[in-house]
């Protein structure tokens, strides 16, 4: 079985390790769980890397990511609608102006 290292690419930082289980849950949240079902949740993360060689997940975290996707699902579940693309570059904008 494997057993993850977390690695956070913004930082390189590690979140957690021995983690088994990685997914999404309905609000686009990553979940992490060991091997007894404790865990972490990052709110807006993407997996960039999965390596069974070295064990370790490289994960990106950033507001936007969930926001997008969000936006990819509904897209892909031909869900999507023109709202969906204003709210999403509604979040853009914000980005834009923080920035």
């Amino acid at each position: 079985m494997c057993e993850f290292k977390i690695i956070r690419q913004n930082d390189g930082s590690q979140i957690q390790e021995d983690m088994v289980i990685l997914s999404y849950n309905e609000e686009n949240e990553l979940i992490l769980k060991d091997v007894i079902g404790m865990g972490e949740v990052i709110p807006s993360a993407l997996i960039m890397d999965v390596n069974t060689i070295n064990q370790k997940c490289i994960i990106l975290e950033h507001p936007i990511i969930k926001s997008f996707i969000r936006f990819v699902t509904k897209l892909c579940d031909k869900k999507g609608v023109a709202s969906d693309i204003d709210d999403l570059i509604g979040e853009l904008e914000k980005l834009k102006t923080s920035t």
